[in-house]
């Protein structure tokens, strides 16, 4: 049990670099996708805003990229197997803001409705 050599580190190395990429890819990518995004359209909080239909085309535009951006993350996957995980986070997100958008959810507010 004493310090690590060379053939360890050659064997641990591409398993720790497996297991520690998508950890940090996972992370990175939240921050990048939607740090600013959630205050710049009004929502209180990231999960607001990724639970939210979107309400403009600008939200509209900003969906549409978060799912691009999750299609070309899984096709990395094809290379790299981890990033099909971490693409499948803004597919999925975009993927339903743009479902709701072309259902015509989000033009409502429901705040504004009366209830029964």
């Amino acid at each position: 049990m004493g310090s690590l050599g060379v053939p360890e580190l050659l064997a641990l190395g591409p398993l720790l670099f497996i297991l520690v990429v998508p950890v940090v890819g996972v992370i990175l990518l939240y921050r990048l996708l939607t740090g600013r995004r959630a205050r710049r359209f009004g929502y209180e909080s990231t999960r607001a805003y990724l639970r939210a239909a979107p309400r403009s085309d600008e939200e509209k535009r900003d969906a549409a990229d978060l799912a691009l951006r999750g299609v070309v993350l899984c096709l990395l996957g094809l290379l790299f197997t981890p990033f099909v995980l971490v693409g499948l986070i803004p597919l999925f997100y975009g993927g339903r803001k743009l479902v709701y958008a072309s259902m015509g959810l989000g033009l409502v507010d429901d705040a504004e409705e009366p209830r029964a």
